[in-house]
């Protein structure tokens, strides 16, 4: 507590003295100079890979989920986990983090039409500013400063193996100095998907397998607010709110049988039917200070971020060798608060350095009850010994700086130091279980660019960041899924530092090579073991180092007077897992290539007929600790867009994975045995959008001054 009240107690100290320091310099009126200038999609830069897609045609029909698939070095998995390079990423909307993860995180982006976005920034580097959770992607939406009204309704329907439709309202409004952005949604979606699973166990030989069908339904409505006042050419403020529900049904139907040396031992049938409630709700208020002379900015925030679950969940089991039916029953009521307060601060010393620096403080809130029951001769009975209350309180105090440099025209720099203080608390029902830790680190970022000449520039950047388990990882009850294995989380969990080393070599502003290094001693993982006839999923710490070198080209080109637009990446990884493997007893490949890379191709104008076209491919392989993939997955759509200017509309027909249909086939090696699944969904088919705006629709364009204006934000 003494230390949270010192981070307050700064942070407040720089907000007071930024705003009681007065100018003392009497300054001439100068015109303001605009340069303004079309930039590539993609800009390889020292720390990040810029994906502008403001006004190309990637941008017609899709969400931002859609076009944030499509991003270079942007990877998703079967469970909707956003990764770069093939690690695990903290998501950022307008430099400010998103209280979404996961599939929250996908329904909340696919109510974002793309036709808001500016461009993704994939941070490679991020520097101590940011929340250390390994790589950053920033979404930045359109800023529009034109007075009065204007904005877009979108509708869109897909059709795969089943169908699905989605359909939002964009309103912005802007009159002298307040700016007023509303974005509504709502979806209705219906998805399929297959799972296989094989499970070989060593030391009894024995084989489990099953298979399950599962149809998902969901209907979210949502609403997004940006309010923002001018007070003066300076001073800022404004209130940010995210509001989205959802009710969610799934049903699921599985089979499994276990054998013992060819001979079979028993199976099953399994239904599942759940209900669910869903709320998140984040509210933002913001002020900023701006001195476009001096180049000193305030950014001041504080918020409340709200999820809550309504959970009611269903299981029907036959077990054939006893032919009797078993069946339990759940209902849990999940609330998650998170409250903060962040400060940070940046401003020019003396002529070549620049300083910035800042913290956050933050406390989560977050509690899972559980109520149990049992099928006893037909009738539902109230498990008493199973029923569970899961808390999780944490305080997390931080506090940041960076200095920034150029020498000699050519060489940039930037050093880093970020101080992380954590102190938490887990608590459940069962057993009585309470946990109570506290850890603090140092975490040093550092980049380097040099101008070698006006085509040639070498970069190397060093990170060392830290990953903590997600508060429900440590959840221990006792969830039984559709497949016959059941999941809980790990009381004991320990957080994974690592070390990520790169180099960037830039030829012409056109192409790009890079090399990364990254190493990590002690990390966590989904493992598996067995308890009497149960089988369990559960994350599990590892000793042992992880080495992993890759190599990266990019580049992007225009042809054909600016019409076809290229870009093009291609990586290829090699991963050293020896030490790892031959610690913890796993049985997998110490040693793997992996080559992955993505292109988009867009044509504008097709035949001067107000017809845009646009490819995208991309193929994907994620290797990580003792999760490996068996295959290439590849994804890839097609789509054509006319454009209807009189009507100010636009029509898009969208050809999804028509090729080759996504499938996530991987094998996860544990000291006990080797657990392969393969995950065939329904992202695959056709989809058919329609877009109309109205009002003045010109974006006011990034010029340096207004790019400095608006960094920073809650990060």
């Amino acid at each position: 507590m003494k230390f949270t009240l010192i981070t307050v107690g700064l942070l407040s100290s720089v907000f007071v003295t930024a705003q009681s320091k007065q100018d003392s310099t009497q300054l001439k009126d100068i015109e303001e100079v605009q340069l303004i200038g079309r930039k590539p999609t993609v800009e390889s830069k020292v720390d990040r890979t810029v994906f502008n897609v403001a006004n190309s045609s990637i941008l017609s029909g899709n969400s931002t989920w859609d076009v944030l698939r499509m991003t270079p070095l942007v990877s998703i998995d079967s469970d909707d986990v956003v990764k770069s390079e093939g690690q695990s990423v903290t998501v950022y909307i307008n430099d400010r983090k998103s209280i979404f993860t996961g599939k929250d995180l996908k329904e909340y982006l696919n109510t974002i039409p793309a036709d808001n976005l500016m461009k993704i920034e994939v941070i490679t580097s991020p520097s101590s500013k940011y929340e250390t959770t390994g790589q950053v992607i920033n979404i930045v939406l359109k800023k529009l400063e034109n007075e009065g009204i204007k904005g877009s309704a979108s509708f869109n329907n897909d059709q795969a193996a089943k169908n699905s439709q989605r359909s939002n309202l964009n309103i912005n409004y802007h009159k002298k100095n307040f700016t007023q952005n509303l974005t509504a949604g709502y979806s209705d979606n219906t998805n399929f998907y297959k799972t296989d699973a094989e499970y070989l166990f060593y030391d009894s030989k024995k084989v489990e397998l099953s298979n399950s069908e599962t149809v998902s339904l969901s209907r979210s409505p949502s609403v997004s607010s940006t309010s923002e006042i001018e007070i003066n050419e300076k001073n800022n403020v404004g209130l940010i709110f995210d509001y989205r529900t959802s009710k969610r049904f799934t049903d699921s139907n599985s089979y499994g049988s276990s054998s013992l040396n060819g001979q079979l031992q028993n199976s099953f049938t399994k239904t599942q039917h759940s209900v669910g409630d869903y709320e998140n709700l984040g509210a933002n208020l913001f002020y900023k200070f701006y001195d476009k002379v001096k180049n000193k900015i305030l950014d001041v925030n504080v918020g409340i971020n709200y999820s809550g679950a309504d959970d009611y969940s269903e299981q029907l089991s036959t077990k054939y060798e006893i032919n009797a039916a078993e069946g339990n029953r759940i209902l849990s009521d999940k609330n998650n608060r998170d409250y903060y307060f962040k400060v940070d601060y940046s401003q020019p010393v003396g002529e070549k350095l620049q300083l910035e620096f800042g913290g956050k403080t933050n406390f989560k809130n977050n509690v899972i009850p559980y109520e149990y029951f049992n099928l006893v001769d037909d009738q539902w009975t109230y498990d008493q010994s199973r029923n569970n209350d899961f808390q999780y309180t944490d305080n997390v105090n931080s506090l940041y700086i960076n200095f920034s440099s150029t020498y000699f025209k050519k060489l940039e720099t930037r050093i880093g130091l970020r101080f992380e203080h954590i102190s938490y608390k887990i608590r459940q029902d069962v057993g009585n279980v309470e946990r109570t830790r506290s850890a603090s680190t140092f975490l040093p970022d550092l980049l380097l660019k040099y101008a070698i000449s006006d085509n040639y520039s070498l970069s190397a950047t060093y990170n060392h960041s830290i990953w903590r388990p997600y508060f429900s990882e440590f959840n221990p009850f006792l969830l039984p899924g559709d497949d016959g294995v059941f999941y809980r989380g790990n009381l004991d969990l320990q957080a994974n530092p690592s070390d990520r080393f790169g180099l960037k070599l830039g030829i012409k502003k056109k192409y790009f090579l890079s090399a990364n290094y990254f190493v990590s001693n002690h990390d966590y993982w989904t493992s598996y073991v067995v308890e009497g006839d149960k089988t369990i999923r559960m994350p599990t710490n590892f000793d042992g180092r992880i080495e992993r070198i890759s190599g990266n080209f990019s580049t992007n080109q225009s042809f054909l007077n600016n019409k076809l637009s290229v870009n093009l990446n291609v990586g290829v990884e090699y991963s050293d897992s020896s030490d790892f493997n031959a610690k913890n007893g796993l049985k997998n490949d110490s040693y793997i290539t992996n080559i992955s890379g993505s292109t988009n191709l867009s044509y504008t104008n097709l035949f001067g007929k107000n017809i845009n076209l646009n490819a995208w491919v991309g193929v994907y392989s994620q290797n990580n600790g003792n999760f490996v993939s068996n295959g290439q997955n590849i994804f890839h759509n097609l789509s054509a867009t006319k454009i209807f200017p009189a009507l100010e509309m636009e029509a898009t027909v969208r050809l999804n994975n028509f090729i080759v249909k996504p499938n996530f086939d991987n094998t996860t090696y544990t000291p006990i045995g080797q657990f392969r699944n393969n995950f065939a969904s329904d992202w695959y088919g056709v989809s058919f959008s329609l877009v109309k705006r109205f009002g003045n629709q010109k974006v006011k364009e990034n010029t340096k001054t207004n790019v400095e204006k608006d960094s920073g934000g809650a990060k």
